[in-house]
């Protein structure tokens, strides 16, 4: 079983950039290949970003290539998501999930495990 709990979204203008974190609880974390997803209201969840278990090969969303990065420090049991050049359009609650293996997938239903989410807005 992996808990999973974001944090740092926020309000941010246009432009500007946020930082998303999510911890994860047990000891088995580097066994997890591990992903971002986003939705908007009205809007199906989906893909942003994924990272291999052992970190190093990573995947993104066209939309936010270039603006986002994942990482991962297995030492800490966390997986990141930093965002620059926020645009309005990247406004929605952001979740991470874990998926059991090695490599991350862009599909949703691929992924064990999820958080709750964290809201993120960006304002014009």
């Amino acid at each position: 079983q992996v808990q999973l709990v974001e944090s740092g979204g926020g309000l941010v203008q246009a432009g500007g950039s946020l930082r998303l974190s999510c911890a994860a609880s047990g000891r088995t974390f580097s066994s997890y290949a591990m992903g971002w997803f986003r939705q908007a209201p009205g809007k199906e969840r989906e893909f942003v970003a994924a990272i291999r278990c052992c970190g190093g090969s990573t995947s993104y969303a066209d939309s936010v290539k270039g603006r986002f990065t994942i990482s991962r420090d297995n030492a800490k049991n966390t997986v990141y998501l930093q965002m620059n050049s926020l645009k309005p359009e990247d406004t929605a609650v952001y979740y991470c999930a874990a998926r059991f293996g090695r490599w991350g997938t862009p599909k949703a239903n691929d992924y064990d495990y999820w958080g709750q989410g964290t809201q993120v807005t960006v304002s014009s």
